[in-house]
């Protein structure tokens, strides 16, 4: 590997890292009534965004549909059978009810994404595209849903009502 993989992959964790690290902020800021300063964050986020393509291009990481959902797959994946259980072990292990409940939500979560990505392989490798649907989120736990969602979230319990439409 080159040193300049090397400093697009890092560049490329960082931008991104930073995005979500921003948006997180601006909703404070908006928490805090301070508006103008979240539409700033926001903007920066932006950018961040642009960049992390930007890396992520340069490293030739978007390739086809079919080889991005094998790519996708692969890290739902490693998420679910390696990486989620053993962050979840060790932060039970440690008594760090936070951490755990964090990784538990992302790895429930993974799992969908999962089966999610390998249905739509699986149709993509027939020559179709997967049905037309809304997802819905859960804004507590990030439970990804097909359709409008009824009742509660079978993750956390969020009410369906609060479910954000992802178009």
């Amino acid at each position: 590997m080159t040193k300049s993989l090397d400093n697009l992959k890092a560049a490329f964790a960082g931008e991104s890292q930073a995005n979500r690290r921003y948006l997180a902020f601006a909703k404070k800021a908006d928490a805090e009534g301070f508006h103008q300063i979240a539409r700033l964050f926001r903007a920066a986020a932006a950018a961040e965004t642009v960049h992390a393509l930007n890396h992520l291009r340069a490293m030739d990481g978007v390739k086809s549909t079919a080889e991005n959902l094998q790519v996708a797959i692969a890290g739902e994946n490693y998420e679910v059978v390696t990486m989620y259980p053993t962050m979840f072990a060790e932060a039970t292990a440690e008594d760090d009810k936070r951490a755990a409940k964090s990784f538990n939500y992302a790895l429930q979560t993974e799992k969908v994404h999962e089966t999610l990505y390998r249905q739509a392989a699986d149709l993509l490798g027939k020559g179709k595209d997967a049905p037309e649907t809304t997802y819905y989120i859960c804004p507590i736990c990030g439970y990804t849903h097909e359709g409008p969602m009824e009742g509660k979230c079978p993750v956390c319990n969020t009410p369906a009502e609060k479910f954000e439409k992802v178009d």
